[in-house]
């Protein structure tokens, strides 16, 4: 049985747009622009909270030592996920003071993926694990001493 060759190489283009999907939606997921080896905090005032997908931005409007505003952009996680989180489109409105603590972009922008947000009443959202350039609060259990557990064997 001889086969067609319009019906090769439209399987041929198939099968090289379904392998080729993965590594898109892996390349839109990565933070590789940014600086996970580095940390910043900044005071300020929230200018915009931008709760639409794929990512949501905290804008952030921050004063210098020399009085000028810098414009700051956190990106952070989907809403559907920052919702998991406990964390609510209402939760930054306009003019909410805020220091936010983020991975710098690598090129110098004034922007970073967000790690954790704290109002001025207090109240800390965290979206992620502190990055290791900021200590997490709990040590990791060899840090305490103990030792790791084996996982325990399949019976």
């Amino acid at each position: 049985m001889k086969k067609s060759p319009l019906k090769f190489f439209a399987t041929s283009i198939a099968m090289m747009v379904f392998c080729a999907l993965p590594v898109a939606s892996f390349a839109h997921h990565s933070r590789v622009m940014f600086d996970e080896s580095k940390s910043v905090v900044y005071r300020g005032m929230v200018k915009e909270f931008q709760f639409t997908n794929p990512h949501a931005w905290l804008i952030v409007d921050v004063e210098g030592a020399n009085g000028q505003v810098t414009t700051w952009g956190f990106e952070t996680l989907a809403p559907s996920s920052l919702m998991r989180l406990g964390i609510r489109k209402g939760d930054f409105p306009f003019g909410t003071k805020v220091t936010v603590k983020g991975n710098p972009m690598k090129d110098g922008r004034p922007a970073a993926y967000l790690i954790s947000v704290t109002r001025a009443d207090g109240k800390v959202f965290s979206v992620q694990p502190e990055s290791p350039a900021v200590p997490s609060a709990s040590p990791s259990p060899s840090d305490r001493g103990a030792k790791p557990q084996a996982p325990a064997s399949p019976r």
